[in-house]
């Protein structure tokens, strides 16, 4: 201890109330559960610093997978670009910025290793390889990708495990674009059956029949809204992204809901809160922190700094 300074329990109690809450309200937990005044100032360097050096993941490695399922998605979250000025709170810009989470996990385990970066996709491809390798990809390891089929998440996939694995478009995205182009094929009271009907011929791999279906229906070029281009569109340019068989085959999920929830409980309980903009510094430093949780890492840094 130093005068003024904090113990290494305290540290741990503010940051962890930090890592949870916005500043303003950690100062109020510390204060209702151990009876002691924390400055909001002191709560957020506290917090921030931790996550400027947590690592997100350990550094050992799992035991080699057989099976790997890995995802990606982006989220966006707001942030402030400070004025150039002598005073940087006048001409602040407020914006959003994609926070893009992957994870990865072996098929025989529920727990899944997260990695989150605000930097380019290069910055993520990498980081989405080294959360792979940590959580058991060798180079006998089955990949198995799931996404929304945003043409950078697929190349990245590629990039990373294209010889070694297939990448399966989220069926619940693609039955999105399905009910949409329902709504221009079908009157109202067929719609439904009609989309069902392509989910169970897109759970057979039957995708040509679906593109047929759509076909005949496409709206005329530069139409202002075409569910059924959009629809026919994204399957023809993913076709080979839809092999449900093999995967129901292979027990394999076929949604990347595992990714989408994580945004919630991992990402945006924390930096999405009411009111809350961020420097994106400071944003990149509660992600590490938020992840290296997740990733169970929390125990193992407190130990370190003994």
């Amino acid at each position: 201890m130093r005068n003024r300074g904090y113990s290494q329990r305290l540290q741990r109690v503010v940051v962890d109330f930090g890592a949870e809450h916005s500043f303003g309200k950690a100062a109020e937990r510390v204060r209702e559960h151990y009876g002691i005044d924390v400055s909001i100032e002191a709560i957020r360097q506290h917090t921030l610093g931790c996550g400027r050096n947590i690592s997100q993941l350990a550094d050992e490695s799992n035991a080699p997978a057989k099976t790997l399922i890995v995802q990606m998605d982006g989220t966006m979250i707001p942030v402030m670009q400070p004025g150039g000025g002598a005073d940087r709170r006048k001409g602040k810009q407020l914006l959003w910025r994609e926070a893009r989470l992957c994870l990865a996990r072996p098929s025989n385990s529920a727990q899944a290793l997260y990695g989150a970066t605000l930097g380019t996709a290069e910055a993520a491809s990498w980081l989405w390889r080294e959360v792979s390798l940590k959580a058991g990809l060798s180079n006998k390891t089955y990949v198995h990708g799931l996404g929304d089929g945003a043409p950078w998440i697929v190349d990245k996939f590629r990039d990373n495990f294209g010889s070694q694995g297939s990448y399966l478009l989220d069926f619940y995205h693609v039955s999105q674009y399905l009910a949409q182009a329902a709504t221009k094929v079908m009157r109202f009271d067929k719609q439904r059956e009609w989309t069902r009907r392509q989910q169970g011929r897109l759970l057979n791999n039957q995708s040509a029949k679906i593109l047929r279906s759509l076909q005949s229906h496409l709206e005329p070029p530069n139409t202002k809204e075409a569910p059924v281009r959009a629809a026919h569109r994204y399957l023809s340019e993913r076709i080979d992204c839809l092999d449900y068989v093999a995967a129901q085959a292979a027990q394999l999920p076929i949604g990347s809901g595992e990714v989408e929830s994580a945004h919630r409980h991992v990402l945006q309980k924390r930096l999405k809160i009411a009111g809350a903009w961020w420097n994106q510094i400071n944003a990149q430093a509660m992600l590490n922190l938020r992840t290296a949780r997740a990733n169970r890492r929390w125990s193992q840094y407190w130990l370190v700094q003994n």
